[in-house]
């Protein structure tokens, strides 16, 4: 049987270790112990957590595989109840938003790379494909992102309509197509190409400039346009 967290040296638990030395000299284990709050007869919070933390098979970053676990996944853990379950998924989706800029409006594109950077974190890990339009002004600032299509692991249904449709509305210039590869690989697909081709040729018609197709990997990204033009040249 383990020691009750309060048997524990005050020093190694980890509510006092946060409150004297701060949050950024404890281990992952020691954070999350912390939302866990109790522990088992058998183990304590720290210990349980470090169990949780010992389920990542994805070899991924430590922690970003908790993102993508169910709560039904996480209850099948000894010591993590529904409440404790969805506690922790709360956790993941703050850490999520946190990492997303809210501060992107007026972002001015100047190349791939800009947009790639603002959509990173929140694309690299996402299981499936998720399908975004940037919407922009003359001065190709960012005046909107909009989710427009999510499917599955390997596809996004995207339809013309539901990517031109808010440009339309917005009366605005140009617009960037963004989605993402799960596997983390950034090459584009036939598929792609010609979506990017539909699309281009779709925009056109109704006065919209299609600047470009990136798609996001896994700390990695690929512009279709420049892939174009650098075939071309």
């Amino acid at each position: 049987m383990s020691l009750k967290m309060k048997e524990l040296p005050e020093l190694e638990r980890p509510y006092e270790k946060l409150e004297l030395y701060g949050e950024k000299n404890l281990s992952n284990a020691e954070l999350l112990a912390i939302i866990i709050k109790t522990g088992t007869r058998k183990e304590n919070s720290v210990q349980i957590a470090q169990n949780i933390l010992n389920m990542n098979n994805e070899n991924i970053d430590e922690l970003n595989f908790l993102r993508n676990m169910t709560i039904e996944e996480l209850t099948k853990i000894k010591g993590i109840g529904k409440v404790k379950a969805i506690q922790l998924k709360a956790v993941c989706e703050l850490a999520i938003r946190m990492s997303r800029p809210n501060n992107y409006k007026k972002v001015k594109v100047r190349q791939p790379y800009d947009l790639a950077k603002i959509l990173m974190n929140e694309l690299r890990f996402e299981k499936k494909e998720i399908a975004k339009v940037v919407i922009l002004n003359e001065k190709n600032q960012i005046l909107k992102i909009q989710d427009i299509a999510i499917g599955g692991t390997n596809f996004a249904e995207i339809g013309m309509k539901d990517v031109l449709s808010e440009p339309i509305k917005m009366k605005a210039p140009k617009i960037i197509l963004v989605h993402n590869h799960p596997t983390g690989d950034c090459t584009p697909s036939e598929s792609d190409i010609t979506i990017t081709n539909r699309l281009y040729d779709a925009a056109q018609i109704l006065g919209i400039k299609l600047l470009d197709h990136i798609i996001i990997g896994d700390m990695n990204f690929t512009s279709i346009f420049s892939e174009m033009i650098s075939d071309k040249t």
